[in-house]
């Protein structure tokens, strides 16, 4: 919950060192009431999260709000990764030195790990496979403009999962990214990987989906279509029908009180 607070004065009668014949402007009792207003009024919601966690031979550290992630430690690149532009996200937001804070945390995870592994026998790995794997594009489909493929994974446990893309069933390994899990309200967890492409007709791509819970990688394809424009589907068909369904209504309707009202005078 975020509070914003506003506090009403004169500037004219505001102290300053400079000016010692100023003076605070003391709120009444009608406006401290009314700036508590604003406040309840001004006061918005969202989620926050932070991520810590480890496994033998992985780790993650990250910051999200609202679903997105903020921060994150790239602990193969040795660098923490601000994958939101600037604007949304300030990097001096975050003080120095938390990138190596998060280093610290892993060795003291996989030793609190190895520990608790220990304690309780090594345990079965609970083994949840992907609920939902879709392919989409990030924009509007159009011949010869960049643009980006998303291959949504979500549902599983644990994380990660690995995802690989294909062109015409060449692997392809450029343009390609994915973010680190984050955790659903279930305990399960989604990655979004993305790939650059630029489309042309008759192109296939496909992204392949691999879990510790399937036995075979699960796999979506996606097909540029013949047309770079986008289909206008079914909707404006929709809206046409409706709208003459109504339109044939409304005449009915108006005929009807026509002969009553001449029938009653």
């Amino acid at each position: 919950m975020l509070q914003v607070c506003c506090l009403l004065s004169d500037p004219e009668l505001a102290t300053s060192p400079r000016n010692p014949k100023r003076r605070v402007l003391a709120p009444s009792p009608a406006s401290v009431a009314e700036m508590m207003r604003m406040m309840m009024q001004q006061q918005l919601f969202f989620s926050d999260i932070g991520i810590s966690g480890c496994s033998d031979s992985d780790g993650e550290n990250m910051y999200g709000l609202d679903g997105e992630e903020k921060w994150y430690a790239d602990f193969n690149k040795k660098e923490e990764i601000y994958p939101q532009p600037p604007f949304v996200v300030n990097p001096f937001h975050y003080q120095e030195g938390t990138y190596e804070g998060a280093v610290a945390n892993q060795q003291v995870c996989k030793q609190n790990l190895k520990v608790d592994m220990q304690a309780y026998k090594n345990p079965p790995l609970q083994r949840d496979a992907p609920s939902g794997v879709m392919i989409y594009t990030r924009d509007e489909v159009e011949f010869g403009e960049k643009n980006y493929l998303i291959c949504y994974v979500t549902g599983f446990y644990p994380a990660p999962v690995n995802v690989s893309w294909t062109k015409n069933k060449e692997k392809v390994t450029q343009g390609s990214s994915i973010n680190v899990p984050y955790i659903n309200k279930d305990g399960t967890f989604t990655q979004i990987s993305r790939l650059q492409f630029t489309p042309q007709q008759g192109d296939i791509y496909s992204c392949a989906v691999q879990h510790l819970a399937l036995t075979q990688p699960e796999t979506r394809l996606y097909e540029v279509e013949s047309s770079g424009q986008p289909d206008p589907g079914v909707g404006p068909s929709v809206f046409c029908g409706v709208g003459l369904t109504l339109g044939l209504l409304g005449v009915a309707a108006g005929t009807f009180f026509l002969i009553k009202g001449n029938e009653c005078s």
